[in-house]
């Protein structure tokens, strides 16, 4: 794996997860982040976007992952900076004391500026994006917009004069959406990959359901890339990845763990070599057998020598050994 590029998925508190991506049964003590930091090199936290987060939990995060010295996280911008526009000074001051133990140990990558698919480029958004990139100056800045009238030369330039990130995404096809790109404007490169699911993309509703009984906060991210789809995306990061002095890919096609199989399929692409694979997930989705590095063969009990040791024979009454010494 290039120590440059860092694949991970986007959060991990889902229900669905367990017995899927996490074992069923789970000691005492179990973490989820502390177990994905196992497989992966970096984790997107995705709960700060709906909330500031507080200082103990962030603190509490950075201690389940001490054993994996090079793990990394990156984390959503809180919606009401992105989304509701409510940019003052106590918000930013609220936010930051969340991410500081996070950035004071070193295991915060980047902060992720999601902004809607209604943030188009106009003069008054561009505006907006410069006073929050000034707010959150002294974190590594990323943004991910999903209108492709950002996707213009001048506008790369622009984040670039700005020091932002680029965030290059994967989402359905629609009118006016971002196509995928490897665009780099900043030493950060970044990635994110949505899955393709047409019909729910825009569904915002909390009732209904698709075909298949979902919800659409679960049928819009229910979708598994395959092969063939990972490698443009794979050529992309190499691309990416050649130019930045760090790249994250984010897998957020999170439904019942297909962000973990893509992600883990994609880490085998770029590094040419198997890699680790969750048993559970492994039985799960086959298609991993490809992707998992074999494991040791399990010995028979009915193959394994017998120790040597000694019993005495009833029909004789006399200690003889049963078994010849090697």
């Amino acid at each position: 794996m290039r120590t440059n590029i860092r694949v991970g998925t986007a959060g991990w508190s889902y229900p669905e997860w367990k017995g899927v991506v996490y074992p069923r049964n789970r000691g005492v003590g179990f973490h989820e982040a502390a177990y994905l930091a196992r497989f992966f090199s970096a984790i997107e936290i995705n709960t700060s976007f709906y909330q500031p987060l507080r200082p103990e939990l962030a603190r509490l995060w950075v201690t389940k992952v001490e054993a994996s010295k090079s793990f990394r996280f990156s984390a959503k911008l809180y919606r009401g900076f992105t989304h509701e526009r409510r940019l003052t000074r106590q918000g930013v001051l609220q936010f930051s004391e969340g991410l500081a133990p996070l950035a004071d140990s070193g295991r915060l990558g980047c902060l992720l500026m999601q902004f809607p698919f209604s943030f188009r480029r106009t003069r008054e958004n561009r505006e907006y994006l410069a006073r929050l990139g000034r707010a959150f100056r002294h974190y590594p800045l990323v943004a991910e917009v999903r209108h492709s009238s950002w996707n213009t030369q001048s506008a790369l330039d622009w984040f670039g004069d700005h020091g932002i990130g680029f965030c290059n995404i994967d989402q359905p096809q629609l009118n006016h959406s971002l196509p995928p790109t490897a665009h780099v404007t900043s030493p950060v490169g970044y990635v994110r990959l949505h899955g393709r699911n047409y019909h729910e993309w825009f569904n915002f509703s909390q009732e209904r359901t698709d075909h298949s009984g979902l919800r659409p906060a679960e049928a819009r991210y229910n979708y598994l890339y395959t092969t063939a789809q990972l490698k443009k995306w794979k050529e992309r990061v190499d691309q990416i990845a050649s130019q930045t002095r760090t790249t994250y890919l984010v897998t957020n096609n999170h439904f019942q763990g297909k962000a973990a199989v893509n992600a883990l399929q994609l880490m085998e692409m770029i590094s040419g070599d198997r890699v680790e694979v969750p048993d559970q997930l492994l039985r799960h989705y086959p298609e991993l057998h490809e992707s998992a590095r074999p494991r040791p063969a399990q010995k028979s009990l009915f193959l394994m020598p017998l120790p040597r040791r000694e019993a005495y024979s009833f029909a004789t009454a006399t200690r003889a050994p049963v078994f010849a010494a090697r």
